[in-house]
């Protein structure tokens, strides 16, 4: 959530941050003047508890009518300080559950506008120009016997699919060489779990109450994770780490559910938009002066991995108004889709900087020995869509796709052949 500080010292911050995402500025005026009567009853309360606590030292110490006299004035406060602290933990409740529903402040720098008005940074490598008409990557998938959509209907209904053979090989391999490039830089490895509690969800920056993306299992009221990045958010969640310690970088693993209930009609061929499938996810707790720095490193690892399996992309800063709520900026790396003659995301990082540290309570002590909030931030470093571009850039006339180099030693082959 926003620092409360920050909209007392900056609202016109928190305004223009809301404008750029589109979003209504006039919730700032509400947060002041909610903050404002909540900061009034507080100091009511403690003026009246202060008085009270005064009064109970005063009355032993005094005798007759001006014995009485106190007794009386303290029974009065007895019920003024309780009035006057239900009415601040009410104001504090509702100001809580206000400042919950606010979206972290945009960076300075990030484009303003919608999911359109992105700006692109760089492209990297040049798209291939095919001398035979390219497969879409289903066609090759289905002739190589790597993907089975229609069993994956059958067994699980639209969206799902299974990954067999090479399809399983290209996968594991692909997930397994983003791991190890994050163990050499320094990641922890991690498998997370993908059901959490709601506060998990909600200290990550999901509205659940509202989030038809989500999958909820109210039995047990826990959710199914679109992302490791929760589960991960919320590890250190209401604890102090060492200062020492920071940057704090973890490497999650874990399968991924999403409803896509938004996306009615859209890559309905496929494994483009799906229900379920694996990804390996960065996460970062960093002090927060290092977290711009922090999001440069992890773009430039999410690249790495792209130049290693050989795949022609573009960067892209995403405009304000496409940012999650927690994000503060986001850079999407896109590949060349032959097929579709156009770039597709296959990779996301954002700085979240002390937004989900707020919610989750994840703090550090500074120089000083004072706790501070965290950064955050997270990135995509390789995910089950990836096959799709692997499949279609590097397929050959004959319908086999050529393993890049540097996945190969993962996969065990150099080639993936058609079934004959």
């Amino acid at each position: 959530m926003i620092d409360l500080r920050t909209l007392r010292d900056d609202p016109d911050r928190l305004r223009a941050s809301q404008r750029a995402r589109g979003e209504d500025d006039s919730i700032v005026d509400a947060l002041l003047s909610l903050d404002e009567r909540r900061r009034a009853a507080l100091t009511s309360f403690e003026s009246l508890r202060a008085e009270q606590k005064s009064i109970g030292k005063s009355v032993p110490k005094a005798s007759g009518d001006e014995r009485q006299a106190l007794l009386d004035r303290a029974k009065e406060l007895a019920a003024q300080v309780k009035a006057a602290e239900a009415a601040s933990e009410q104001l504090g409740g509702e100001l809580d559950e206000l400042v919950m529903q606010v979206p972290n402040i945009v960076e300075e720098g990030a484009p303003h506008g919608g999911e359109d008005d992105y700006v692109v940074l760089e492209e990297v490598g040049t798209p291939r120009v095919f001398d035979f008409t390219p497969r879409d990557h289903l066609e090759l998938g289905e002739r190589l016997g790597a993907i089975d959509m229609e069993r994956g209907a059958k067994v699980s209904g639209s969206r799902f699919f299974f990954l067999r053979g090479v399809g399983a090989r290209l996968q594991l391999g692909l997930l397994n060489m983003a791991m190890q490039q994050a163990i050499e830089v320094g990641f922890t490895p991690m498998i997370t779990p993908v059901l959490v509690k709601p506060e998990s969800m909600r200290g990550t920056g999901f509205t659940i109450a509202h989030d038809s993306e989500i999958y909820r299992l109210p039995e047990d009221d826990l959710y199914l994770v679109g992302t490791s990045e929760v589960p991960l958010a919320a590890y250190h969640a209401d604890e102090i780490l060492d200062q020492t310690s920071l940057p704090s970088r973890y490497a999650g693993w874990s399968s991924c559910f999403r409803r896509e209930a938004g996306s009615y009609g859209k890559d309905t061929r496929g494994i483009i938009r799906v229900h379920q499938f694996d990804k390996v996810e960065m996460f970062s707790f960093c002090r927060p002066e290092e977290s711009t720095e922090e999001h440069r490193r992890l773009l430039a690892w999410e690249k790495e991995m792209l130049d290693k399996v050989e795949l022609p992309y573009r960067v892209i800063d995403t405009a304000a108004g496409d940012l999650g709520m927690s994000a503060a900026r986001k850079f999407d790396c896109e590949a060349w889709i032959p097929t579709q003659g156009r770039y597709r995301e296959l990779t996301s990082t954002s700085n979240c900087t002390q937004f989900q540290a707020r919610r989750l309570k994840v703090r550090y002590r500074d120089d000083d020995g004072r706790p501070q909030h965290v950064a955050t931030l997270n990135g995509t470093l390789a995910t089950t869509r990836w096959i799709v571009a692997i499949l279609e850039n590097h397929q050959q006339a004959d319908g086999s796709v050529v393993v890049p180099k540097a996945l190969r030693p993962y996969v065990g082959l150099d080639v993936l052949e058609p079934l004959k």
